[in-house]
């Protein structure tokens, strides 16, 4: 892949969506690892299994260049630090505003980034899950398990990640992961239905009103969703060039 190009142009009322092939070619990962920092490197090389390690630097090669794109800089020079929860950010003084999220589910990647608004991206391939309904009735809100009792034994896999996207992109947006209680807000599960994000539980959810939820275009065998700061924002999505 070329580290070169155009600049990206990104409007602050955008958030930009790109996915992306994990399974590259010998010759693409090498070239993609050679932007990578010491410590993503040093990290690269503690996965035991070839096939995730190769993953991980295409993953982290590709948010290097995409960003590197909107910037205007070269991939390799980009510092990030991470939040209390792990949340990545560029480092403070060369971001130029921006913010970003990353998910990957076996061999695709996703990559949302947005100007000035914080985002968060999850995206998981569709898969038997033993203990779906018990994992739902644990960690679902109400109104979640509800839909999700009366949802067809057919349609409980794409369902169950549906939710489970839609709830990962929204806690990782706001930097909390998993420390976020699941059970105090609410997103629609049943597929086919537009993507909603409402309180739920007895806290106050006067937060969760500030939250955009949008599902992305469905990629076969795949869900995903995203979530961003304010309304009325606008979503491209759009797939990455990945030719030398």
């Amino acid at each position: 892949m070329a580290e070169g190009g155009a600049r990206h142009e990104l409007a602050g009322d955008e958030i930009h969506v790109w996915r992306a092939a994990l399974d590259l070619p010998a010759e693409t990962v090498a070239r993609l690892g050679e932007t990578l920092s010491a410590d993503e490197r040093e990290r690269a090389a503690r996965f035991r299994i070839e096939r995730v390690r190769r993953r991980y630097v295409v993953a982290r090669g590709l948010l290097r260049t995409v960003l590197g794109r909107y910037l205007g800089r070269p991939p390799e020079e980009l510092r990030f630090e991470y939040g209390t929860n792990g949340k990545p950010a560029l480092a403070p003084g060369e971001d130029g505003g921006l913010r970003f999220n990353v998910s990957h589910s076996d061999d695709l990647g996703v990559f949302a980034v947005a100007r000035g608004r914080e985002i968060g991206v999850d995206v998981e391939r569709l898969r038997p899950v033993p203990r779906a309904e018990q994992i739902a009735e644990r960690f679902f809100s109400l109104p979640e398990r509800v839909a999700f009792r009366g949802v067809p034994a057919e349609r409980k896999v794409e369902a169950f990640f549906t939710c489970w996207t839609r709830k990962e992109a929204y806690i990782k947006a706001r930097g909390e992961g998993l420390s976020h209680p699941l059970d105090q807000f609410a997103v629609s599960l049943v597929p086919g239905e537009p993507a909603r994000l409402w309180p739920a539980g007895d806290g106050d959810g006067s937060e969760v009103t500030h939250w955009s939820l949008e599902a992305l275009p469905p990629w076969p065998g795949y869900v995903a969703a995203l979530a961003g700061r304010g309304h009325g924002w606008r979503l491209a999505s759009r797939a990455w060039p990945l030719h030398p």
